[in-house]
């Protein structure tokens, strides 16, 4: 066929006039198909011959691959020019020389979709679809969208609306602008990272952490090929040490979980920046690349179920990558710091305050072979502060050093910070350097150089650290966000394997909600204790009932959702005048009440509730009971199925966990009672899975240690059957 195409090619059409930019809704999103590709995408990412399609962004391509040293075929492809970058052009598709294992496709929107039919039927391997104005501008985007995945059939896509991928080992660059990596040696490993953001995916390119890359791929819309899909590919890689994700929505939760499985397989670790926390982020990810962000809470939940690290920022995301690429998990969460400062030792100290890594305190058998090297005018402690008297001095350091690093901690600082080399004599610094090596090689102990700032460090000195083996962090808060993203995997990868998310369809829009009473006998046929109670419909039955059960007992309107609001609960009613008179009050807002025992002095309340999510299945939470979980915050979000230990460890969890410990003399709570309570309350989730919407036991009294727990009150909603 004819092509025409501006200079640009790949500049976007502007949207059709009179139409207005959408925000696509979850369910469209939900619906969009990912065909699994795991397999075949070997010759998209690894490709021996690359065919340029376009104009100013193909021979960029050209360009890029060129100053990368590629070695296979590239084949530009433009209508009317003869040549592209010093090679000569083919006027079409249908004239390449062979099937071209990777194409990039530098053309508008429209022109895509037929260049991707013509590659298909060359029996190309894979293409880079860089034109936006597809399902995340307007309708017609939307459209288009769809014919390009049809267009596509069993040939894998990257985006559209996406620069494209980087190799580092092959130098095969699909990737029209700029970008500042380099290639790796002959048998070096280092990252791969994924994003859904081709600008953010240049940006990484353009860091100066030392941090070496292996991979870059972009995902853009993900219509044909999702970013877990790359992932599963890209693990395979001998060249690949560690994966990181930059992610505004998930493609496949399968593919997730399977991503899960092959990273501890394979021993290389995941790590995830997902954006979502905030509504501006989640729309920015609808109009960015039609992606759902989905809860921040559940997704995070998602992904530490998976096992995947989380990252909250850009720096702590590279800095983990680093330290994953050079030690991988890690077991635990004791750390040390050795620095010449106590103001550095001051600082680290109180920066690690109140986070999951910690410094344990030396023993006097740890103390000893320090105070033997250091001598009586250093105080020996963790953090360390070894004063600079022993500064410049290789053996006396290295003597230190290695009695640090000797005492079996989870990961071991090093604070220095470097001098400017241009103006300074760093040989001092490097003295400290290797005597540092040399004391992790003597004691194979995981330690990392740690710059409190992090522009005193030149990138040169941290890629000569990283090929020694040692990693160097940038700055103290994000070395130590690092280590506990990289003990986080090391202790998911000690747990088992966990069981796949549920599966759910979607319900239709009739729902009932059962009464308590209803749903304390539903409750209570799953093993969940509940009070005593019974039903009443006039204030005379609450003299039989409460002799009956005993006093004192608590009355409650039944049919009301959220009974303190509506003053429709009565609590410690110990007489029948009582009784009488409060049900008098409550029967005018509701023709059915419930009495039941109340129960007596228990030590703390907890909030237990299963919804029915869209993306995720059923969610658990636990929270802190009361009103604690609203202003706190305090909470713990679970994906369904779960087991003991993941409840226990939720509540444990809790800023209110101390006072089920006995906090102050008071009774401790009875945490396995409650473990069981919740354990229960999910099988009961899990049976009624088909037509659950949501479940709220609010509270859940926790009484003292050996004297069990009740739900207090129960809501559930389901699906009701027309």
């Amino acid at each position: 066929m004819n092509y025409r195409w501006s200079a640009s090619g790949a500049t976007p059409e502007s949207s059709v006039s009179g139409t207005a930019l959408r925000k696509f809704s979850a369910i469209l999103f939900r619906a969009i198909c990912f065909v699994r590709w795991e397999a075949e995408l070997e010759r998209l990412l690894r490709p021996k011959s690359i065919a340029a399609i376009g104009g100013l962004q193909a021979s960029r391509v050209v360009e890029q691959c060129k100053l990368m040293g590629y070695q296979g075929d590239i084949w530009p492809v433009h209508p009317t020019r003869k040549e592209v970058e010093g090679l000569p052009a083919f006027a079409s598709i249908a004239d390449l020389p062979g099937s071209p294992d990777a194409a990039f496709i530098g053309v508008n929107r429209h022109l895509t979709i037929e260049i991707v039919k013509e590659l298909r039927a060359k029996g190309c391997g894979g293409a880079i679809c860089y034109a936006s104005g597809f399902l995340e501008a307007d309708e017609t985007g939307g459209r288009l969208q769809t014919e390009l995945k049809q267009a596509a059939g069993d040939m894998p896509v990257l985006g559209p609306n996406c620069y494209g991928l980087i190799n580092y080992s092959d130098g095969a660059l699909l990737w029209p602008d700029q970008q500042g990596g380099k290639r790796l040696e002959k048998g070096q490993k280092g990252v791969a990272i994924i994003a859904q953001s081709s600008n953010i995916a240049i940006n990484f390119t353009m860091q100066r952490r030392g941090l070496p890359l292996a991979y870059i791929l972009t995902a853009g819309n993900q219509a044909i090929v999702g970013t877990s899909e790359m992932a599963l590919c890209i693990l395979d890689d001998p060249a690949v040490s560690a994966l990181g994700m930059y992610i505004e929505g998930f493609d496949s939760f399968e593919s997730m979980e399977k991503l899960a499985l092959k990273s501890r397989q394979l021993k290389k670790p995941v790590v995830i920046y997902k954006v979502g926390k905030s509504e501006h982020s989640q729309l920015s990810a609808m109009t960015h690349t039609a992606s759902l962000a989905g809860s921040h809470d559940i997704s995070g939940a998602f992904l530490k179920r998976c096992g995947f690290g989380q990252a909250e920022s850009i720096p702590a995301f590279l800095e983990t990558l680093k330290l994953l690429h050079v030690h991988g998990p890690l077991a635990g969460y004791r750390i040390t710091s050795m620095s010449c400062s106590g103001g550095e030792a001051s600082i680290i100290a109180d920066a690690a305050a109140g986070r999951k890594v910690y410094f344990d305190a030396l023993t006097g058998q740890q103390k000893a072979p320090l105070e033997n090297v250091l001598g009586p005018l250093v105080k020996v402690a963790n953090p360390l502060d070894y004063h600079t008297y022993c500064w410049g001095n290789r053996e006396v350091m290295q003597a230190a050093y290695t009695a640090m690093l000797g005492n079996g901690f989870d990961m071991n600082y090093l604070i220095l910070d470097f001098p400017h080399r241009e103006r300074c004599d760093d040989r001092e610094w490097m003295i400290a350097v290797d005597a540092y090596e040399a004391a992790l090689k003597t004691t194979n102990a995981r330690g990392a150089i740690v710059v409190g700032m992090p522009e005193n460090i030149s990138e040169d000195y941290a890629e000569s650290f990283m090929q020694r083996g040692i990693v160097s962090l940038y700055g103290i808060d994000d070395a130590l966000t690092a280590t506990e993203i990289a003990v986080d995997i090391g202790v998911a990868w000690q747990q088992p394997q966990p069981l796949a998310v549920l599966k759910l369809s979607q319900l239709s829009a009739n729902k009932k909600t059962l009464n308590e009473a209803e749903a304390k006998q539903q409750l209570l046929a799953h093993s969940v204790a509940v009070p005593t109670g019974e039903r009443l419909v006039s204030a005379g039955q609450g003299k039989e009932i409460s002799s009956r059960i005993g006093f004192p007992v608590v009355l409650k309107a039944l049919g009301i959702a959220h009974k303190t609001e509506m003053n429709a609960v009565r609590l410690n009613l110990n007489s029948i005048d009582e009784v009488s008179e409060a049900a008098g009050a409550l029967l005018v807002l509701s023709d059915t009440l419930y009495l039941e025992r109340m129960v007596q002095s228990p030590v703390a309340e907890l909030v237990v509730g299963v919804v029915r999510d869209a993306q995720f299945g059923l969610v658990l939470t636990i929270g802190s009971g009361g009103i604690l979980v609203e202003i706190l915050k305090d909470a713990q979000t679970l994906i369904i199925p779960v087991d003991r230990q993941q409840v226990e460890d939720s509540i444990l969890s809790l800023k209110s966990a101390p006072l089920l410990q006995g906090y102050r003399g008071k009774p401790r709570a009875d945490i396995r009672a409650a473990v069981d309570a919740i354990m229960a309350i999910q099988a009961y989730a899990v049976s009624q899975s088909a037509s659950l919407v949501e479940l709220d036991v609010n509270p859940l009294l926790l009484c003292a240690e050996g004297e069990g727990v009740f739900a207090a009150d129960a809501l559930i909603v389901l699906e009701e059957n027309t």
